[in-house]
């Protein structure tokens, strides 16, 4: 098993509230992030991803239970303690927090200077990382002539200066356009394979998730509902947020015009079924509707489809109807070749 750079056991977080019962933030959160990888939070606003974020760099402090970053407990820490953890915890923020007065290397420098490291050593690791994230032309440009892209990676670069064990997301991409977003996200990539830094972000787009995220947790109402490598999720969702949030990043939802006829059985002999086929892995490309046709004699209507790709792995979704009478012999035909299916309903 992977060692975890940050575990949260059993963690409830609680706002309380002047004459009236307890805002549950969090609920009981049982969670490891592994060492060296790209964790995803992903989660509704107001699910909890923020604040559960916060409790990584002491921002916020649990009701009960445990933070532990690099075995060490944030919740326990105090003053010059837990000053130096958050050396050790980089952190990028949405709507980049730079400072206007200051120049690209200024900004970069800043957590340097509050740490007291030596001016002779803050300017060779400036220059450094501002190659790293390719800003070497920006260098000496205020935040008022950056692009939100650049802002975003002198963000980084801030983040990167005390060398941190892990590195914290909080939509950074959300006020992105999507090539920006895509640029950003593979400097994220990049870092965290050069440096094998642990990175831990938050998220609504389930679609940042499927770039970059090797580990993908999924929060409702302050509860973890789903964890796991992001591959199995995407490829077995059992939570229905889940299955939400991935509609939205292939786009494969039942037409509407299907949709308002289905019904939970048959009506009659020539209703037809509405099947949802999940490909993984090695069968993801293969001709298995042609197959089903040919060795089974069952005909599909495709009604919607698309093919992701999960890191290495292609991870595909169709949607079809077919004669409401056999849908048992066509999910045994398929489920034999490593097909996942439902019926979502049956139409006339």
């Amino acid at each position: 098993m992977t060692e975890a750079a940050i575990s949260f056991q059993g963690v409830t977080r609680l706002f309380p509230q002047k004459g009236g019962r307890d805002v549950v933030a969090l609920d009981d959160i049982w969670l490891d992030v592994p060492q060296g990888a790209i964790t995803g939070i992903i989660g509704r606003s107001g699910a909890g991803k923020s604040t559960l974020l916060r409790l990584v760099n002491g921002l916020e402090r649990p009701s009960s239970g445990q933070v532990i970053v690099a075995d060490r407990d944030v919740t326990q820490a105090e003053g010059a303690d837990l000053r130096a953890m958050r050396r050790e915890v980089g952190m990028i923020f949405q709507h980049f927090n730079l400072l206007a007065s200051r120049t690209v290397a200024g900004n970069i420098a800043l957590p340097l200077e509050i740490a007291g490291v030596p001016q002779s050593e803050i300017a060779p690791r400036v220059a450094q990382l501002i190659e790293l994230v390719g800003l070497g032309a920006q260098a000496d440009r205020y935040p008022a002539e950056l692009s939100g892209g650049q802002k975003q990676r002198v963000g980084i670069a801030r983040a990167l200066a005390t060398r941190p064990r892990v590195l914290l997301s909080d939509e950074a991409t959300s006020a992105l356009d999507p090539d920006t977003t895509r640029q950003v996200l593979e400097l994220l990539q990049d870092i965290n394979r050069e440096l094998g830094l642990t990175i831990l972000l938050i998220t609504h787009e389930m679609a940042v998730v499927r770039d970059i995220c090797t580990h993908v947790a999924v929060i409702e109402g302050g509860r973890i509902v789903e964890a796991g490598e992001t591959y199995a999720v995407f490829s077995r969702p059992e939570h229905p947020t889940t299955r939400s949030f991935l509609t939205g990043v292939t786009g494969v939802a039942v037409p509407g015009f299907v949709a308002g006829q289905m019904r939970d059985a048959p009506q009659s002999d020539a209703a037809q079924a509405v099947l949802q086929i999940t490909f993984v892995g090695d069968h993801a490309t293969d001709p298995m509707l042609s197959r089903l046709a040919v060795e089974c004699g069952i005909e599909t209507n495709i009604l919607a489809g698309a093919i992701e790709e999960i890191g290495p792995n292609p991870f595909g979704s169709l949607i079809v109807s077919l004669p409401a009478r056999r849908p048992a012999e066509a999910r045994a035909f398929l489920g034999e070749h490593g097909m996942m299916t439902e019926v979502l309903g049956y139409v006339g």
